[in-house]
Formats: C-alpha cells, sequence, structure tokens
C-alpha cells in the first residue's frame, strides 16, 4: 500500500512542476540557463527525438555562446529536457558541435 502511495506523490509533483513550467512558459517566455525561449526553440531540432537535425544552426550556437554550460549540464538527469521533449544525450552533445568546450564533469 505504501509503494503505490509513493507512486502516486512521485507522479502528483511531477505533474505539479510541468503545470508550473507551462504557467511560467506561458506568463514570462522560457529561460533556461541564460538561453532565451529563441536559442531554445533555434536548438530544438537538434536535441529532439525521433529525427534529430545533425549540424546546429548559427542561430543555436549563438545562443549556447551564451548559455551556462555548467548549468545546463545540470539539467542530465534531470525529469525537465524529457518533460520540454529534448534528450539530454543530444543536449549534452550540442555543445560540441558548436565549437564551444563542454564543461570537464559534465
Amino acid at each position: 500500500m505504501g509503494f503505490v502511495r509513493s507512486k502516486f506523490l512521485v507522479k502528483l509533483m511531477a505533474l505539479a512542476a510541468v503545470m508550473v513550467l507551462v504557467m511560467v512558459e506561458g506568463n514570462m517566455g522560457m529561460e533556461l540557463c541564460n538561453m532565451d525561449e529563441n536559442g531554445i526553440r533555434a536548438c530544438r531540432p537538434y536535441v529532439t527525438q525521433p529525427n534529430p537535425m545533425e549540424d546546429p544552426s548559427e542561430e543555436c550556437c549563438g545562443a549556447l555562446t551564451k548559455a551556462d554550460l555548467q548549468c545546463l549540464c545540470g539539467y542530465r538527469n534531470s525529469f525537465l529536457l524529457p518533460s520540454l521533449g529534448i534528450d539530454p544525450a543530444l543536449a549534452l552533445a550540442l555543445p560540441k558541435k558548436c565549437g564551444l568546450t563542454p564543461p570537464t564533469d559534465c
């Protein structure tokens, strides 16, 4: 009985977090680790499955140059990126494709 309740609470908390993200995104626009909504949108085709584009655009790479890569690395095991439709493995590979040096511990 406790396991079922715990599982329900985890799902409820995840749903609440996604709802908060949707409300924030709708009201203020999305920003993640110094990437604004336009930068995230520019990079989305390169970090979403099932058919990600291979070579990132100049607009995407420009947004990544302004991003806090260490901060982005912190989301690699988070539910946030998948909840936004972003594949964490593809996202972590993107800075290198843009000629940027990713954090060493990422």
